[in-house]
């Protein structure tokens, strides 16, 4: 799979966890894909200083990437 077709898989689960994100008055945005196993991403608007975030971001944002990029390792956040 090349960068591109990376990037897009990326970008799709994001668009599928947008909506929850933002009905809470948050967001996500892609930051940089490494080596194509890490992912950065920024949570924004009410998910920053989120207590719940860490968790939203592991059991939401990861396991919704790893579905459509499996060899996504793992998800960081960028403050």
């Amino acid at each position: 799979m090349t960068a591109e077709e990376l990037k897009t898989k990326v970008e799709i689960a994001l668009e599928e966890i947008r909506p929850f994100l933002q009905s809470d008055g948050g967001d996500i945005t892609l930051v940089d894909i490494v080596d194509g196993k890490l992912v950065k991403v920024r949570l924004e608007g009410n998910c920053v200083g989120c207590t719940v975030n860490q968790m939203t971001l592991k059991s939401g944002v990861e396991m919704t990437i790893k579905k459509h990029a499996p060899q996504i390792e793992a998800v960081q956040n960028i403050a």
